[in-house]
């Protein structure tokens, strides 16, 4: 089956799409030179070639693991995971006796000291994920981890550790040279929220089993078109990526200030996570930007889609579903007269009928939805939906006159925290926490 976008309710009557669609060809042009620059990895993929040559020479050893801890926060954790939920679903039910993938993902006390406590360590591969090697919730994990681990292995330990950084400079590149730790290198110019295609996401998605070829193909069928040299504004304007990013700047010139991801495929749920963090982080910017809220299907049909459906105005829709997931088992014959209406169907069948109804619902209440259906739940298509939310996010960016590469706001709680600890330096900033902590506070108890 085909992967489509329906836009037959994304109410485009109502926006002024011409607007941004008359840019195509200046966004062309500034695609030719920012790909031709090597700005824009994540399109290009230069790094691909060499990439599947290092995963096929790091899969023997991969295989020697039964668990993996992956060491990562933001989009060093997030795109894993979604892959993780969509194609190695057994870690989370009954009897699972295959590979074990573990994120550290938070300053979480409880979750490390478990980790040390449970994991056997001769049998652990710990990958910690930072492009600067700076992240101090990253490599603090690390530095404790690499000190059980010496405990636990002697010698041993460098041979259970694998570093994705920077090609040639930060802490961890230096942990690699004095120690000789295994390492593959995070693209220049790929920031995080679009570096799960990379070895960012590829190596736990291989120690898992995962197709990551069909995965680097899949987002390849959508980002070739973008990086070609010879794009002209024409073809542009023919992309669902470039019809994407018009809607959605069009949108927030109508005030639909919040982007919801539904997700009526299960297993894919945590995309809406990813995207949360690709969306938010990438046009959340001088006062500009929607606000993503990612919900699941059917679960989310019984919480927040009340606020969806009858609260502000203010929401648009991507609409995540497949028409092929599984049909399941059969609903029995001899159910109460109240529910003959799924008597001998199929379980599957329900999921179709909930999406089906709850499009409709969002779209009668005015609710703009643009429904993403792909034809199989399959690696390969969640390539291709990477490679579409991706190259969206950039396009919609550029429509909005904002960079959608950067984060500068994320820094100022980096440095006031390096402040609380008191790292050297930043003294504005603790002059700035004196301040704050020394401010009267209206305290109440509850």
């Amino acid at each position: 089956m085909a992967d489509i976008l329906d836009w037959t309710n994304a109410d485009l009557d109502q926006l002024d799409m011409a607007t941004y669609e008359d840019k195509a060809g200046d966004m062309a042009a500034r695609l030719r030179e920012e790909t031709g620059a090597g700005r824009l990895p994540f399109l290009t993929m230069p790094y691909a070639a060499e990439l599947k040559k290092q995963l096929a020479g790091l899969k023997g050893y991969l295989d020697g693991f039964d668990h993996m801890l992956l060491l990562g926060i933001g989009g060093s954790a997030l795109g894993a995971r979604a892959l993780q939920k969509a194609f190695h679903p057994e870690q989370d039910r009954p009897g699972h006796r295959g590979k074990w993938l573990w994120i550290a993902d938070n300053v979480d006390a409880y979750a490390l000291t478990a980790f040390m406590a449970k994991l056997p360590p001769e049998k652990t591969v710990v990958v910690t994920v930072s492009k600067s090697g700076g992240t101090i919730e990253t490599v603090g994990q690390y530095f404790i981890i690499k000190e059980w681990m010496k405990e636990r292995l002697g010698d041993e330990w460098a041979k259970h550790m694998l570093l994705v950084t920077d090609e040639k400079q930060g802490f961890l590149r230096g942990e690699v040279d004095a120690f000789g730790i295994r390492a593959l290198p995070v693209p220049d110019n790929l920031g995080g929220r679009y570096s799960v295609l990379s070895a960012v996401g590829l190596i736990p998605a291989l120690f898992l089993g995962m197709d990551t070829d069909a995965l680097l193909a899949g987002a390849r069928e959508v980002a070739d078109v973008l990086a070609d040299p010879a794009l002209s504004g024409e073809t542009l304007a023919g992309t669902q990526a470039f019809r994407l990013a018009a809607w959605g700047a069009a949108l927030m010139d109508k005030g639909f200030t919040e982007m919801i991801f539904f997700a009526y495929i299960p297993l894919w749920a945590s995309f809406g996570d990813w995207f949360a963090q690709l969306w938010a982080e990438s046009l959340g910017k001088e006062g500009k930007g929607s606000q993503p809220v990612p919900a699941v299907g059917v679960t989310d049909q019984h919480s927040v889609n009340q606020m969806f459906m009858d609260g502000v105005r203010n929401k648009a829709c991507l609409f995540l579903t497949c028409p092929s997931l599984p049909a399941g088992p059969k609903f029995p014959a001899d159910l109460p007269d109240q529910f003959a209406y799924v008597r001998g169907k199929d379980f599957g069948e329900l999921i179709q009928a909930e999406g089906l109804g709850t499009r409709m619902a969002l779209s009668s209440s005015g609710v703009p939805l643009v429904e993403i259906q792909v034809g199989a739940d399959g690696p390969k298509q969640a390539g291709k939906l990477i490679g579409l939310l991706g190259a969206a996010t950039i396009l919609t960016g550029w429509l909005m006159g904002i960079n959608p590469l950067d984060q500068p706001a994320v820094e100022l709680g980096k440095r006031l925290a390096k402040a609380r600890m008191d790292a050297d330096g930043l003294a504005d900033e603790k002059a700035d926490l004196n301040v704050f902590l020394t401010a009267q506070r209206d305290l109440r108890e509850f």
